[in-house]
């Protein structure tokens, strides 16, 4: 076998003048491979095989039964071909079928993969594209367990995509980031974009939701749902996630809280997102350029007034955390599961229990303030439990010899059935006289008539 160097210097010499048998005796090779270098018979680098491949006999074999069914595990095609005779290894024949690509396309399992792709056409404010972003390993200080969500939204005409931070993706989640993405995009387009999500549609036909359909109706935009497996139908916005996920969330630090990440994150939108350059016409421009000229409609004054339900647990001071601050309820919950209830068009937040009992209403504060919001009488209770608790005695010595007590060893020893000693103090449980005692008021009590029950009644004759 000659190397690329070795081909590249016998096809030199030859076009000097030197003969086959010259090259072969400078470089070391039988004239018959030099000949078959230099015919382009051989391809250098690629050692010829001194055996017949064992595949090429049951090729046309694999090719007839992967037509018949692309689905076809390899390792079963292997134990067919393996009973007719073929000798080779698994790999030898996974790298036969996939040399000569006899595994043919499956439209419907590989819907965007494979194949051609047209170019759709988004008029400037005609479409915005929505999707959930799913983002491992959040910081431990935001107490989200081990995913954070991010509802991105993408502008289709320029490509300008905004993204808000969530902690759930469930209707009202979607609804407060859905507002929050659309006012950070400058407003409505006239659709909007989303892939087969139970919260806006019913996944196997497409319809839209009852519960989803009055917030379209609310911010006056119609919905299209993409196509099942076409997830290349909303290619735009799909290129924002990948994009977020690998510029700004990977290099994200473990000490930041969840307001200064959103700001970050914007930040890192106008800052990166924008700056991305486009050719229009013949002429540069830039992402954020191209989105100032879309015409979009500006968004109700108030979001849609969905209402927000997390569950959270109390702390020791009786504080609830919510959006970034604090917020208080009276005391004796501590370590106990809480609601807290924010209607989104509303400023006012209800923490309540599971039930749905209300134990606190307070104004909300701005995410991320830092706020501890405390009512008066929520103050004044706390101290006052505080204090009916607090004790100046010093803790119960671990290691003290405290013996059974008399009273203690009277009622063991009536366990054992002993009688007690006498002048020993024998203690009585008043219960026991309470039962002995009504017993015999029942015995020897009066009836009603006033005459003693169990006594002599004196015949006629005696009491002559």
């Amino acid at each position: 076998m000659l190397t690329w160097e070795n081909d590249v210097e016998a096809t030199a010499l030859r076009k000097q003048g030197w003969t086959i048998s010259a090259i072969a005796r400078h470089l070391g090779h039988d004239r018959k491979t030099i000949r078959d270098y230099l015919d382009g018979k051989r391809t250098p680098g690629v050692r010829a095989s001194s055996t017949p491949n064992p595949f090429e006999e049951f090729a046309e074999y694999a090719r007839i039964r992967l037509s018949d069914d692309p689905h076809l595990w390899a390792t079963a095609l292997f134990d067919e071909v393996v009973a007719l005779g073929y000798a080779g290894s698994y790999p030898s024949f996974t790298r036969g079928l996939r040399a000569r690509a006899l595994r043919p396309h499956c439209e419907p399992c590989q819907a965007s993969t494979g194949r051609d792709h047209a170019i759709i056409d988004h008029p400037a404010g005609a479409e915005t594209q929505f999707d959930w972003l799913e983002l491992p390993d959040p910081p431990t200080s935001w107490e989200w367990g081990t995913t954070a969500h991010l509802f991105v939204g993408a502008l289709s005409h320029s490509s300008k995509w905004r993204a808000v931070l969530a902690e759930s993706e469930d209707q009202p989640h979607l609804v407060d980031a859905l507002d929050g993405v659309v006012r950070r995009l400058g407003g409505c387009t006239k659709a909007w974009r989303f892939d087969r999500m139970a919260t806006v549609c019913h996944p196997p036909s497409g319809k839209i939701t009852a519960t989803f359909a009055p917030v379209a109706k609310y911010y006056g935009v119609g919905v299209e749902i993409c196509p099942s497996r076409h997830g290349n139908r909303k290619g735009v916005v799909e290129k924002g996630n990948h994009s977020l996920a690998q510029r700004w969330w990977r290099t994200l630090a473990d000490d930041v809280t969840v307001a200064a990440a959103q700001a970050s994150l914007d930040e890192f939108c106008v800052r990166v997102g924008d700056a991305r350059t486009r050719t229009v016409n013949q002429a540069r421009t830039t992402v954020g350029d191209l989105a100032a000229a879309e015409p979009l409609v500006a968004p109700p004054r108030l979001p849609y007034p969905a209402t927000l339900i997390v569950e959270r647990v109390v702390s020791a001071q009786a504080l609830v955390a919510f959006g970034g601050n604090f917020y208080s309820i009276g005391p004796g919950m501590s370590g106990a599961t809480v609601q807290v209830r924010h209607r989104l068009d509303a400023t006012i937040i209800e923490v309540t229990t599971t039930g749905g009992i209300v134990l606190a209403r307070h104004h909300r504060e701005p995410d991320g303030a830092g706020v501890i919001a405390r009512h008066d009488e929520h103050v004044v209770a706390l101290e006052r439990a505080v204090l009916a608790a607090f004790s100046d005695r010093a803790p119960c010595r671990s290691k003290q010899r405290r013996p059974p007590s008399p009273a203690a060893l009277a009622v063991a020893d009536r366990l054992r059935g002993q009688p007690p000693v006498p002048g020993q103090q024998v203690v009585i449980d008043f219960a026991d006289y309470v039962v002995a005692a009504a017993a015999s008021t029942t015995r020897f009590g009066r009836d009603e008539t006033g005459v003693t029950q169990g006594a002599h009644q004196p015949t006629t004759q005696e009491s002559t």
